[in-house]
């Protein structure tokens, strides 16, 4: 029987709501930070959550490329494999929907691929922000185009402000 244990994290960005239990990290969604007035915050991080805090914040502060956590995201057979292909898009790169789709093996799914990276439900650590139009443009993003520019301006290394 699953123990979902929850957490809130104050990134430059936004709060990181975490969820995970002993199978593996299940979600990180991002919140306003206005948000946090109404949330009941544990004083204390939970345990199969501390490794995640600690690796996000060794991300904002520019210290980790890449991360080394147990997940287990819910999803569909499909949804998980284009997760698992998301994975795969190296920190300050991108790859466009159809670069994406065609890793995939089906150009034709292109729709159900950005269906998926909408619904990807482990933010920034399975990197559906790194995904661009054919155009280079910055199209959809769950936590907001800015906040999509604001990472991927993170990973090419300029100079970022916090802006909450």
């Amino acid at each position: 029987m699953s123990n979902l244990q929850t957490t809130y994290y104050k990134t430059p960005i936004g709060v990181a709501k975490i969820q995970g239990d002993e199978n593996g990290i299940q979600s990180v969604s991002v919140l306003d930070d206005d948000a946090l007035t109404s949330l009941n915050i544990p004083k204390e991080t939970p345990t199969y959550l501390q490794e995640c805090v600690t690796q996000l914040n060794e991300y904002f502060d520019n210290t980790r490329t890449t991360f080394d956590l147990k997940l287990n995201p819910q999803g569909t057979i499909f949804q998980q494999s284009v997760w698992d292909e998301l994975l795969n898009i190296p920190f300050g790169r991108t790859r466009t929907y159809l670069e994406q789709t065609k890793q995939l093996g089906d150009v034709k799914a292109i729709r159900a691929v950005a269906s998926a990276n909408g619904k990807n439900p482990i933010w920034i650590i399975i990197p559906c922000h790194r995904v661009v139009g054919s155009d280079g443009s910055l199209t959809g993003y769950a936590g907001g185009v800015w906040r999509k520019k604001w990472l991927l301006e993170h990973e090419s290394g300029a100079k970022q402000q916090t802006l909450f």
